[in-house]
């Protein structure tokens, strides 16, 4: 294939792949003027409508916005031969070429958190607080900002070059040991992320003994579940949104609520949110999406290891000088996209299948009304859009609907 038409299919599958994104936006806006589902209407009030309404309107706008300019900024760099440039700049350094893919890599990374800054302060500090959900002082914004810098040095670029230098010392094996290494470090995190990434952004604390953790624990015990760190997490500091988790694998299993999940729900509804998160390791869940991950993951660089040495894919966008780890790796991530999008499809659909064994779970346990309570608070509190479009659904939603949860909890969901 001539670089030139490598070209021509790399611009036309990132743009589609703009304009389908867009196309899910117009579509999911145009749904949002819907009449509410009898099952959600109690939801909000005429006024608390209306400001859901309009907080769903301001961010679809704001996604519109920042979207063109990140198109803009990409089709420049393929259309202009931005990355040639940055290519160029990073070997005139005459470093070694774990070091010049590390450091390309760093000048795209330095560059896209420039642009996407002003973005990310309007968000927080213009929309959020406008609508009341931000608690994000500009110290802490500021904070979360190094810390995730150090992560990507860390964990980012450690990673990548632990890569990079598989692939240069045994390109023939690179995709199986690549893999393997993601793996681990994968497995690592999911394991033990409570316990070393969390605490570098908020407190967590052993849930006080009372009513809700006996009523938890008393759950737990009805439904054999090995329960032992209960934790709260002071989500305050950043948002009003509440929310809950399960965490870890193994023995490093961790239950974690939201302070503002305990200001928002009842102790019954809270164990209802629980039952539903048992729920899910009942089903083995968990293990069943890492086991996904990992299989997606081996797709992902067995394809890679096919296309990494090849000189077209770097003299598509302008890069002469024969294949890099880079610049191939570069234009792979844009060929990807169709495939990642299906694969995302598959995974989402079997998401919503999981949400629902999970709710069934609750159900089956006596909690269905309590668990539709919560869901409904929960929903008013973060101002949720209740009626999204089905494609927009099918597509990109890895939870069902509200409104289905209600129907399946219920038992009237076909």
């Amino acid at each position: 294939m001539l670089p030139q038409t490598l070209f021509i299919i790399i611009f036309v599958v990132f743009t589609a792949d703009f304009m389908f994104e867009r196309l899910m936006s117009w579509l999911n806006i145009k749904a949002s003027r819907s009449p509410l589902p009898p099952e959600v209407s109690d939801i909000y009030d005429s006024e608390k409508y209306m400001r859901q309404q309009q907080y769903f309107r301001t961010n679809s706008r704001f996604g519109i916005v920042s979207a063109i300019f990140s198109f803009s900024v990409m089709a420049f760099m393929l259309l202009f031969d931005g990355f040639a440039y940055i290519d160029t700049v990073v070997n005139g350094f005459k470093l070694p070429d774990v070091w010049v893919s590390i450091l390309f890599f760093g000048v795209l990374y330095i560059a896209n958190d420039l642009i996407t800054l002003p973005f990310d302060i309007y968000d927080t500090f213009v929309i959020e607080q406008r609508f009341g959900f931000n608690k994000t002082t500009p110290l802490t914004f500021i904070l979360d900002r190094i810390k995730g810098y150090l992560l990507t040095v860390l964990i980012g670029f450690g990673l990548l070059w632990a890569i990079i230098t598989i692939y240069n010392a045994t390109p023939q094996y690179f995709w199986i040991l690549a893999w393997g290494v993601v793996c681990v470090i994968q497995l690592f995190i999911s394991v033990f992320y409570s316990n070393l990434i969390v605490p570098l952004f908020n407190k967590q604390t052993p849930l006080a003994s009372g009513e809700l953790r006996d009523k938890i624990e008393d759950f737990a015990q009805k439904v054999d579940f090995p329960i032992k760190n209960i934790y709260t997490i002071d989500g305050s500091r950043r948002s009003t949104k509440a929310n809950a988790y399960f965490s870890g694998m193994f023995g490093k299993k961790r239950i974690v609520l939201y302070d503002t999940l305990i200001e928002t729900l009842t102790t019954d509804e809270i164990v209802a949110v629980l039952a539903h998160e048992i729920g899910h390791y009942k089903h083995k869940h968990t293990l069943k999406n890492v086991i996904i991950t990992l299989s997606s993951n081996l797709l992902l660089f067995w394809l890679l290891g096919i296309i990494l040495d090849n000189d077209t894919f770097a003299e598509a966008i302008g890069v002469h000088t024969g294949a890099s780890f880079h610049i191939n790796i570069l234009v792979f991530a844009i060929l990807y996209t169709p495939i990642s999008l299906i694969l995302d499809i598959l995974s989402n659909a079997l998401s919503r299948r999981f949400e629902y064994q999970a709710d069934d779970f609750a159900k089956k346990n006596g909690l269905a009304a309590q668990l539709i309570s919560a869901l409904k608070k929960l929903s008013a509190n973060s101002l949720s859009n209740l009626t999204p479009h089905n494609l927009v659904v099918f597509v990109g939603y890895s939870h069902p609907t509200l409104y289905h949860r209600i129907l399946n909890l219920t038992r009237l969901r076909n």
